[in-house]
């Protein structure tokens, strides 16, 4: 029986994703408490696969993800699914806004809803939550006059009102997530490829020496960050996205010659680029 772990408790935009973008494909599902959680079981076997939020289009990286898959496991990413972010004001039924003392919700969220939260709920108390579904969980067993930022999905799984929707700062606000596994995902002709690059030694032109093994080929680069390596103050490595496959014969070639540049190169899996849906 296949079974996948994502990020809980039932409610998530993760778990939205995956009965969105991948209904009925595993049998069992199995929610874990935060991100480093799911990546570690299906590290160490507990599930087959595991499926995690790694970027939003407002906040950026979760770098969690990021950091788990670069340092504490050997997971390789199958997939991607790019899931569309609406979010919403939810409480107990009959909660009013002028009521709220504190808003509970995973601090991504919170951040999306800034503008939000200054103009309508200005001064009331901001507490972070794993999730946004842990966050209306909470809601809905508390018997104070508290809200959670959270999806209507969410609030329907508990029983909660939405007072206000759509309470996002921009528009076009997009989260994707990976599938995350020990395999290999097959060359479609449509793939990106993910890979982690620590440098030999912090000095000048190591970036553009790394560049330029991709722009020499005509490899389009779609993300590069650069994150702390967690052991010298100032010393970073690199996490990058291209377009292609690593059996395309220019990202085999580019990898290669990385390999005997860096320190360490990380390969974290060639995978189908998941289609993204443009709202009206």
């Amino acid at each position: 029986m296949s079974s996948i772990g994502y990020l809980g408790p039932p409610g998530t935009f993760t778990q939205e994703a995956l009965e969105s973008k991948f209904p009925g494909e595993y049998e069992n599902e199995v929610s874990y408490p935060t991100v480093v959680d799911v990546l570690l079981a299906v590290d160490r076997g507990d599930v087959d696969k595991g499926i995690v939020p790694i970027e939003n289009s407002i906040e950026g990286t979760v770098n969690a993800t990021v950091d788990t898959l670069a340092f504490d496991t050997e997971l390789l990413i199958e997939r991607e699914a790019v899931l569309r972010v609406h979010l919403s004001l939810v409480a107990r039924k009959g909660t009013m806004l002028s009521e709220i003392s504190e808003v509970v919700s995973h601090p991504h969220a919170t951040a999306q809803c800034r503008n939000y939260l200054a103009e309508r709920l200005s001064g009331v108390k901001i507490t972070a939550a794993n999730s946004t579904a842990e966050a209306a969980m909470l809601v809905s067993e508390s018997p104070r006059p508290i809200a959670a930022i959270a999806s209507e999905f969410a609030a329907r799984m508990y029983g909660l009102e939405v007072i206000e929707s759509d309470i996002e700062d921009h528009h076009g606000n997009m989260t994707r997530f990976v599938v995350v596994g020990k395999g290999r995902a097959p060359h479609t002709g449509a793939d990106k490829t993910s890979v982690v690059c620590f440098i030999r030694e912090n000095r000048p032109g190591s970036l553009l020496e790394i560049l330029s093994e991709f722009a020499t080929r005509n490899i389009n680069l779609t993300k590069i960050e650069s994150r702390p390596t967690k052991k010298v103050l100032g010393e970073y490595y690199f996490f990058i996205d291209m377009e292609g496959h690593v059996e395309d014969p220019p990202v085999s070639e580019a990898l290669g010659k990385l390999e005997g540049i860096l320190r360490k190169l990380k390969f974290l899996g060639s995978y189908p680029r998941a289609q993204v849906e443009i709202e009206d």
